[in-house]
């Protein structure tokens, strides 16, 4: 049971480290995560590109990539950006390894999202695009990734809203986001249950959000497609 103290004293944490979270997570987790899925977008469509562009030398690098990024944790590879990388002599801020270890890994997984959805656009509209003397790219560019950006709104929500909760990995390089703030105020108060109770409440309420503007624009689209 809580003594009366007690209960005062979690209220009392609750109530000052509520903003102090909030705060570092508008700052520095939501300004991290717009640009490494910005850049991990950027990245993704230049591996899927070269994964069905034909060139064996460009598929064999992207391959490589998308192998070598999928199958090793993304804790490790930070660490190995920012804590490996000083050992051979490239030393790299916090906050901009942070950025680099998760665009890579938006990248590598994404890449697979965008490739399955230009595969999924029939040969037919490539032919017409043809047909009226578009070029590769420019058929690439108007007809397809138009169609192909309608089926991978969904999963690439998704990997967005999976990309807010893992910024809490770039805790483990002393960037100072969300949960970096719940492990320094735990160091001070000695409630871990309670701070990362609360961190988790602000995750979920960023979670909650990212989810319904998933669902209103899959709704969007859905009323475009079908009028």
């Amino acid at each position: 049971m809580f003594t009366d103290d007690r209960l005062q004293r979690i209220v009392d944490i609750v109530v000052n480290s509520f903003l102090p979270m909030l705060k570092a997570g508008i700052v520095f987790t939501v300004p991290l995560t717009l640009i490494s899925f910005f850049l991990g977008l950027i990245l993704a469509l230049l591996t899927a590109l070269a994964r069905i562009s034909g060139i064996k030398p460009l598929d064999a690098v992207a391959r490589f990539y998308v192998w070598v990024i999928r199958g090793t944790p993304l804790l490790v590879q930070l660490f190995i950006i920012f804590y490996g990388l000083p050992s051979v002599g490239v030393t790299i801020d916090p906050l901009t390894s942070a950025i680099i270890g998760f665009t890579i890994s938006v990248g590598a997984y994404n890449s697979e999202v965008i490739r399955a959805a230009i595969l999924s656009i029939p040969k037919g509209q490539w032919e017409a695009g043809y047909s009226i003397g578009m070029s590769y790219a420019q058929a690439l560019k108007r007809i397809i990734l138009p169609q192909a950006t309608r089926v991978s709104v969904p999963p690439l929500s998704n990997s967005f809203i999976s990309l807010v909760k893992d910024t809490s990995l770039a805790a483990t390089i002393t960037v100072t986001e969300m949960f970096r703030v719940a492990q320094q105020i735990t160091a001070t108060t000695y409630e871990p249950l309670v701070l990362y109770c609360v961190a988790a409440v602000i995750y979920l309420m960023f979670s909650t959000v990212l989810s319904e503007a998933q669902g209103r624009m899959e709704r969007r689209f859905d009323r475009y497609v079908t009028s």
